[in-house]
């Protein structure tokens, strides 16, 4: 039973490591965008826990050497968020040029049923034998669930001097930890991406 309990460990280690991948992005065609002639950037986390919101937001403004804004703190609870034409007039005054917006778009969750193994250290694929072994039903143990979850992630990047999109992106990271974490993770892909793609100049 210890072989089984360590066997299944490690599946569930293996599948639960992070990975973020680019599903999708566009870019205003010929637009470059140079950090070090920016002001300020409003970043905005659209999630609805709070501490999760928090924790997002300080991550990507970690990113963004000293020129990134938290919502959470410019935005204050005591502000009209509801009203397009004050918060317009309220980030030009304030002297914002940019915003970053983040927005969790859907949670996908896959069930997968595997059974354990019950036998023998080592097996050879190309064997038969071992293949049989290993495969017949009463070698096998009792089964467990591995469930993996995508997190599917929009993030966009606005003008505000321009008053419009110049940058979005749809990324997918399967089982994150932690939401810090995972907002790190998108960051740090998302920046490759941009400078790759001259988005972004260095």
């Amino acid at each position: 039973m210890k072989k089984i309990a360590l066997f299944v460990t490690f599946i569930v280690f293996m599948f639960s490591c992070k990975s973020t991948k680019v599903a999708s992005s566009w870019q205003e065609p010929g637009k470059q965008v140079d950090l070090t002639k920016l002001n300020k950037i409003l970043v905005v986390a659209m999630l609805k826990n709070e501490n999760s919101r928090h924790q997002a937001e300080s991550e990507m403004v970690g990113f963004l050497k000293g020129k990134g804004v938290a919502s959470y703190d410019y935005l204050k609870s005591n502000f009209n968020i509801s009203n397009e034409e004050v918060l317009r007039e309220k980030i030009k005054k304030d002297g914002f040029d940019g915003a970053i917006t983040m927005r969790l778009l859907d949670v996908e969750r896959e069930r997968t049923y595997t059974l354990s193994y019950i036998g023998p250290n080592g097996w050879n694929p190309i064997s038969f034998p071992n293949y049989y072994y290993r495969n017949w039903p009463s070698n096998q143990g009792p089964g467990y669930f591995l469930i993996t979850k995508t997190f599917v992630v929009e993030i966009a990047i606005f003008s505000i001097i321009e008053y419009k999109i110049i940058w979005t992106s749809e990324t997918r990271t399967v089982n994150p930890d932690g939401v810090d974490k995972m907002t790190k993770e998108i960051s740090k892909t998302l920046y490759k991406r941009m400078v790759k793609e001259g988005f972004l100049k260095r």
